[in-house]
């Protein structure tokens, strides 16, 4: 498996980052993700009661703002969690755009795929981000009972997932569905090594902003570089 292969196409990917496009993609991205994030973090703070009454102490005004500073805590962990689903979610939105502008820049000789509609772009990214919340969710029993174990566990439970989707919405712009379950049944190993290699930035805040345009640009010369090898066809 092409280990070295694939921190090569990592590295193409990095030397775009710079890429107005890229950085288009990155403010939006930046601006959601905020806008989602202080939206959970107000509706926590809307439920939380004014004060606690405890025992014989009556009603504890502090102890709120303890919670609330708990819950601001709670947030910014869980953050970590979130942020895989949201960087689903803005693979699909943004995906094309990322993919042009790399294809654009390294293979452009490649005719001009149409434009995926935004409301099957939308549906897809939505189902596969709550796929994702979900297989989280059951797996946070897992990461609380490995304890140390828990980051990669979630590397590669997340990684396998991200992996085949991030594939998947880039072979299917030149192959088609079928094309692309096929082509990346070849190289499942592969792929979901490389899911995981981008997997494990989304546990540092801040990188894991860049991780959907990095991971979208990745895989785009992923799928180049293995649609040409024998037994593939080339689109």
């Amino acid at each position: 498996m092409g280990k070295h292969l694939i921190f090569s196409d990592f590295k193409k990917a990095l030397a775009q980052v710079t890429d107005p496009r890229f950085l288009g993609v990155l403010l939006r991205g930046l601006g959601l993700t905020i806008a989602l994030l202080a939206a959970l973090t107000w509706g926590v703070q809307l439920v939380l009661p004014d004060g606690v009454v405890l025992p014989y102490l009556g009603e504890v005004v502090w102890m709120s703002k303890l919670l609330s500073g708990f819950a601001l805590v709670a947030m910014i962990g869980l953050s970590v969690i979130l942020m895989v689903p949201v960087a689903a979610l803005f693979t699909g939105l943004f995906l094309e755009t990322i993919a042009d502008a790399v294809e654009q820049r390294f293979y452009p000789h490649l005719p001009i795929v149409p434009r995926t509609p935004l409301r099957d772009l939308i549906i897809d990214s939505v189902k596969f981000a709550g796929l994702i919340v979900v297989v989280n969710l059951f797996a946070l029993i897992i990461y609380f009972a490995s304890t140390l174990l828990a980051p990669v566990i979630f590397w590669i439970v997340n990684g396998l997932l991200l992996g085949r989707e991030y594939f998947q919405l880039v072979a299917m712009r030149r192959l088609g569905r079928e094309g692309a379950n096929k082509l990346r049944a070849q190289h499942r190993m592969e792929i979901w090594l490389a899911g995981t290699l981008m997997a494990m930035p989304l546990s540092v805040p801040v990188v894991n902003l860049l991780v959907p345009i990095l991971g979208v640009a990745t895989f785009t010369h992923m799928f180049h570089r293995l649609n040409r090898l024998p037994g593939s066809r080339d689109q």
